[in-house]
């Protein structure tokens, strides 16, 4: 089960190719994308092993309701985790781990956030992120000193990045590590600290002077720092809506000592490292968001039979059977989504950091979307605290804000997919500024201009049972790339501003993302059990397709026409009055 030296986990945007990006330039890279990842027979075996187990623990030890009213996690539960080998899945073996596959280890994540998803908070903050830097980035020394007793659970990990005045915004970030001897001293308070109470190791981000053409400039770096070395001190657990159970502190630096040999890669790597952990990361809060929507909708599907009204059925209703199938549809697009993206990890080579971003925007907010469905279906009895509904919407909630806020990462598709176009936009403005010198690179641009135009990319790899699902793609594909393109030529630089243009870009991009893994995910299924076994495959396919690439064509419709100005100005009233809109009549 042990990962590849080959297969580092890195999504490096500057060499690997991405299906995203080529998605904004009209590009269908088919072969980062079929066939369908599917665990091996061993990693089949192993993972059934590790879910049978888990599954009769949590029998047996976890209470949902009892972790969510206490607020915190009994050393029972925290002990048991560590026992069953879980603390160290995705540690390489060399280093006392499992070494878990992302596929493996995300759909492990996935189930402990259908038991839990303060557990699962618990888990994938060590994991996902805490330690993750360490063993992406460490060298051997270090991973030899920190990784094994990370593996064994004796110390559990956090990862420290968000400050009181930087969010998603890192660069504004005010810890210091000043050099000192063979030190750093470690100045500042981090925020928003998952696992802060339990931690034993933390991964630090704070900004380091360097010298550069004679000036002085702070570069973000990070660090690997004792959690209970002098200096450190907590703030009080956070009460929050919901993850009651995850320990969330601030965790304050004063004159923090940081030997040298604890510097996590290089100075003023610590931007494209924090990029790096978030990458991978943000797979587990898209399984868990997956798998949670599942656990709830069972629940509700379970009450939906046996809740009668006037006569029969609730879930014999339209209504609520449109809920159902909506759900069910979706979940099956987010499931396909994280794992054609794990299988991206798995492979190496492929930068998928556009991908995790879509699929955690897209199933968490699945996962919130459902649970109030999930609380809608059950009615009264949804709202009150006797049952889990309302705690799934409580603990879901927070999942569009956890590690890159939704709106954050939507802005984060968008640029990064604007970049190449952009890029070839400005080298044709260079070259005709001197049109003599510079024919060859105005006719290819030309020439590719009038081929993006004209000629629309084809799937080639899907089932011809999907040949209609894949023509839907193709042309929001194609319509995607000739909008962005006529948007740059309108707005230029300025499109970094406009906000609204890149969340319907972002919107359009993963809408096609995910059913692109759909369609890779229902022509494996095919290909392996025919047309009636994979009868359920195809229905998924046939509402999530058309529903998805009709919500993608107006978002790529209304990058041109749209009402941005008038929503601009009704916002920009509201904040300078203060107030939402005008008085009623009825106001005094």
């Amino acid at each position: 089960m042990a990962t590849s030296p080959n297969t580092p986990h890195l999504a490096d945007p500057d060499k690997n190719p991405s299906f995203t990006r080529g998605v904004f330039q009209g590009d269908i890279l088919e072969d980062l994308v079929f066939p369908f990842p599917e665990p091996s027979t061993e990693e089949r075996e192993s993972l059934a092993q590790i879910l049978d187990a888990f599954r009769s623990w949590a029998q047996d030890t976890l209470d949902p309701a009892q972790l969510d009213h206490d607020g915190r996690f009994p050393d029972a539960v925290r002990h048991g985790m560590a026992e069953l080998g879980l603390m160290g899945l995705n540690i390489p073996e060399a280093y006392g781990g499992f070494g878990a596959s992302a596929m493996v280890f995300n759909r492990v994540f996935g189930e402990i956030g259908a038991h839990d998803a303060a557990l699962a908070v618990y888990f994938g903050a060590h994991q996902s992120i805490g330690i993750k830097g360490i063993i992406l980035f460490g060298t051997e020394a270090q991973k030899q000193e920190w990784l094994p007793r990370c593996a064994s659970g004796e110390l559990i990990g956090a990862f420290c990045l968000t400050e009181p005045g930087s969010g998603s915004d890192a660069q504004a970030m005010r810890t210091t590590a000043v050099p000192d001897g063979d030190d750093y001293i470690l100045n500042g308070t981090k925020i928003w600290i998952s696992n802060a109470g339990y931690a034993g190791v933390l991964t630090v981000f704070a900004k380091v002077p360097v010298t550069i053409d004679g000036k002085e400039k702070q570069r973000v770096t990070a660090f690997i720092v004792d959690a209970h070395a002098p200096g450190i001190s907590l703030g009080k657990i956070e009460e929050k809506m919901g993850i009651k159970a995850s320990d969330t502190r601030s965790i304050s630096f004063e004159n923090v000592r940081v030997p040298r040999k604890n510097l996590l890669g290089e100075v003023g790597g610590g931007f494209k490292i924090a990029l790096e952990i978030l990458n991978s990361g943000r797979l587990g809060l898209s399984a868990g968001s997956s798998r949670g929507t599942r656990a709830m909708m069972k629940l509700a599907i379970e009450y939906a039979k046996q809740r009668e009204q006037f006569g029969r059925s609730i879930g014999s209703f339209e209504m609520i059977q449109r809920k159902i199938a909506m759900a069910a549809a979706d979940c099956y697009a987010a499931d396909a989504g994280w794992m054609l993206c794990a299988g991206m990890v798995d492979r190496g080579g492929v930068d998928f950091s556009l991908e995790t971003a879509a699929c955690k925007v897209y199933a968490s907010e699945l996962a919130f979307r459902t649970a109030n469905e999930a609380l809608q279906i059950a009615g009264g009895i949804g709202y009150s605290k006797e049952y889990p509904y309302e705690r799934a919407v409580r603990d879901s909630r927070i999942n569009l804000i956890f590690e890159g806020t939704n709106e954050i990462l939507r802005a984060l598709i968008a640029l990064m997919g604007l970049q190449q176009p952009g890029e070839e936009l400005k080298a044709v403005g260079k070259a005709f500024k001197d049109p003599l010198h510079s024919l060859g690179a105005i006719s290819s641009y030309l020439t590719g201009r009038v081929k993006r135009t004209l000629v629309k990319p084809e799937f080639t790899k899907v089932h011809e049972l999907l040949a209609d699902e894949a023509d839907l793609v193709a042309d929001n594909i194609h319509g995607l790339a000739l909008a962005v393109e006529k948007a740059l030529i309108e707005h230029g630089k300025a499109i970094i501003d406009r906000q609204m243009l890149q969340e319907r870009m972002a919107n359009a991009a993963i809408d096609i993302y995910l059913s692109t893994a759909v369609l890779s995910r229902v022509t494996t299924a095919l290909k392996r059990h025919g047309e009636t076994g994979a009868a359920a495959d195809l229905e998924a396919a046939r509402l999530f397709i058309p529903t998805s690439m009709r919500r993608t064509r107006r978002a790529i419709r209304a990058l041109e026409r749209n009402a941005d100005d008038t929503v601009r100005a009704i916002a920009q009233r509201a904040l300078d009055t203060g107030d939402l809109t005008v008085p009623t009549p009825t106001d005094q």
